[in-house]
């Protein structure tokens, strides 16, 4: 049975790990994200992309863990510049949907053309089996956060 001493030390670099591959990673990207995409534009569009079909603003607030307010200001960004576009509810005015537009599908493609080579160089140096093999623990790592099954 491990000490609690060393299991705090443990979770302590853990996260501390994390934290700094987080924001490492954040600044690798944002440097080559296409000029006045924020990281938080190019994540919304990739999930659009990905789901290809409409979503909610409070259901992009919950899955980016975000408040409503700060998701409206990405979508009134991400808008204004022709990423997304937003239509009323018809049978619930109140609501409204949000979906990627052509440009938008184009900005997040070139985003990901532009920051990929770095990532996959990243993962070819590290080596693909030790990344496959830390993917499982991230994975739940994340899970736990989010408070799933424990």
């Amino acid at each position: 049975m491990e000490k609690p001493q060393s299991t705090d030390r443990l979770a302590a670099s853990l996260f501390a790990e994390v934290l700094i591959a987080d924001q490492l990673s954040r600044n690798l990207i944002s440097k080559a994200l296409p000029r006045g995409m924020q990281i938080s534009h190019f994540s919304v569009l990739n999930l659009l992309a990905h789901v290809n079909e409409e979503r909610t603003p409070a259901q992009l607030a919950e899955a980016f863990h975000v408040t409503r307010g700060a998701m409206t200001n990405t979508l009134s960004r991400l808008e204004w510049a022709g990423h997304v576009h937003i239509r009323p509810d018809w049978d619930d005015a109140r609501r409204k949907f949000v979906s990627i537009s052509p440009a938008g599908r184009a900005a997040r493609d070139a985003a990901i053309a532009a920051f990929m080579p770095l990532i996959a160089e990243v993962v070819r140096d590290i080596g693909a089996d030790r990344v496959r093999g830390a993917l499982p623990v991230l994975r739940e790592l994340r899970i736990r956060l989010e408070g799933g099954p424990d």
